[in-house]
């Protein structure tokens, strides 16, 4: 594993545990050249995915993709931290276990809003306000009011 402060590429693990969903393992490593700590994860990764953008667009699946649109939506909320890890996997999985290799990207959003709805109203909102691209405070208006009644 290279060094992510400067690029040498022999660093040791210092230690080693599952994640507490047990979906990953955590790796504390070390860099003997510069001397420091970092972290990484080791996932499963079943298959490889292909996401297909509305545009028709092929790019590679990106787990950090994800995971930084949900934490963009659930910013400054009093979400737990293991619960937007533990929809980022169960999402992952679901993708995983489709039996598909290419997904639509708007499957995607729609788990992630499915996730969201149940987790945080607020962080459901606004991940939807950019997902449906709302233009205007109507949009609020009308999605917020769809919600009301459902």
């Amino acid at each position: 594993m290279r060094c992510p402060f400067c690029g040498f590429e022999d660093t040791q693990v210092k230690d080693s545990r599952p994640t507490e969903d047990k979906s990953a393992i955590r790796r504390r490593r070390f860099c003997s050249s510069c001397n420091s700590r970092f972290t990484t994860f080791e996932r499963i990764q079943l298959r490889e995915l292909t996401v297909i953008k509305k545009n028709g667009q092929r790019t590679v699946f990106d787990r950090d993709k994800l995971a930084k649109s949900i934490q963009i939506a659930v910013r400054k909320r009093p979400v737990d931290n293991e619960k937007v890890e533990r929809i980022i996997n169960s999402i992952q999985r679901r993708l995983e276990s489709s039996g598909d290799s290419e997904i639509q990207s708007v499957a995607i959003g729609e788990l992630v809003m499915e996730a969201l709805s149940s987790l945080d109203q607020v962080s459901y909102v606004r991940f939807a306000s950019v997902y449906k691209d709302f233009r205007e405070a109507g949009d609020f208006e009308n999605f917020i009011e769809k919600l009301d009644n459902e």
